[in-house]
């Protein structure tokens, strides 16, 4: 006896649906797959993943240190953060902009500077030789600086030789070593072949800058202006300054001690009163700090981003593990 056909038209709904289902889990095995290989192609290629860029964002983000790569840091992602950016030694991002610096493979030591977008597509690559180190862009994002080590590999040695570099992306011009820009010391123009800069920060205008020139066995914070093109020395034993985002506090290393353990401290400079204090970090920090807010610094040490209140206040807390070269675009 033939079943009835309302129960044939069942199973063959049934047929159906299981063959959707598996040609839907099919092709969601195959999506995923292409999404996993785009994602390590990019990582081959130093590229940004489809899909991660800063728009929008007001998130931190920072260099993952097992991939080498941008990562935002996100608590409700597996590992607190999401990998997906580019491969960059040093990383820093405002306004529109992004500077990514990126050591190349070889000896002797040489560097790729990327200008990015948000969306993190390249506008502008600069080979230059030097290992990363430094790097800042203005709020506008008009301004970029960058630090590259010419020779050794710690501001805590002696025998190192760094090399900083502006570049106007408003007028594409570039000065790819700023030791040549006039110097006052002392109230005196300043003369000697040992000036070193290192450590931009750069004023809401575009046009003033403050960085760390040392010679004479001695470092000093310098405002610089682009349109005089001229320095001035401000004070002593100052180095990677970070300028707040009122334009009034300058974060910066401090030394307090001339052994190569722990050289520094973490400080902020009051550039109205001229008084300085200690932030609560009490470790030796060899990073040039970051404001993410107008109270907050994240700073990077062992292997860790950290955060700390500007005013000396509170305690050192870990932002996240693994990581280095935090960046708060807005």
């Amino acid at each position: 006896m033939n079943a009835p056909t309302g129960a044939r038209l069942s199973a063959r709904a049934r047929v159906g649906i299981l063959v959707l289902a598996l040609l839907l889990l099919g092709g969601g095995a195959t999506a995923y797959t292409l999404r996993a290989a785009s994602g390590r192609q990019a990582a081959a290629a130093g590229t940004a993943d489809a899909g991660f860029t800063l728009d929008g964002a007001t998130a931190l983000y920072a260099r993952d240190t097992a991939s080498g790569r941008i990562a935002r840091v996100d608590p409700s992602a597996p590992g607190g953060r999401v990998v997906g950016g580019p491969s960059c030694d040093r990383f820093h991002a405002a306004g529109p902009t992004v500077v990514c610096l990126r050591k190349r493979p070889g000896v002797p030591a040489r560097s790729y500077v990327l200008v990015l977008d948000r969306r993190l597509r390249e506008l502008r690559r600069i080979a230059l030789p030097g290992i990363p180190s430094r790097a800042r862009v203005s709020a506008s994002g008009r301004m970029l600086s960058w630090t590259m080590f010419a020779t050794g590999d710690s501001y805590a040695r002696s025998s190192f030789s760094t090399r900083t570099s502006i570049l106007d992306l408003r007028t594409g011009y570039l000065v790819k070593n700023i030791e040549q820009i006039p110097l006052t010391l002392g109230g005196r123009r300043y003369y000697a072949p040992d000036v070193n800069y290192w450590g931009v920060t750069f004023a809401a205008d575009d046009n003033r800058f403050y960085a760390t020139v040392s010679t004479g066995g001695r470092t000093h914070l310098v405002e610089g202006d682009m349109r005089s093109w001229s320095a001035r020395a401000l004070r002593e034993n100052t180095e990677c300054p970070s300028l707040s985002p009122d334009g009034t506090r300058i974060a910066f290393k401090k030394r307090v001690s001339d052994g190569p353990r722990e050289p520094w401290r973490l400080y902020v400079y009051d550039l109205r009163s001229g008084r300085e204090h200690p932030v609560a970090e009490r470790r030796g920090i060899d990073d040039q700090a970051l404001w993410t807010d107008g109270n907050t610094l994240a700073y990077g040490y062992g292997g860790a981003v950290w955060s700390v209140p500007a005013d000396g206040t509170g305690a050192p807390r870990r932002l996240a593990p693994g990581a280095s070269s935090p960046a708060a675009p807005h």
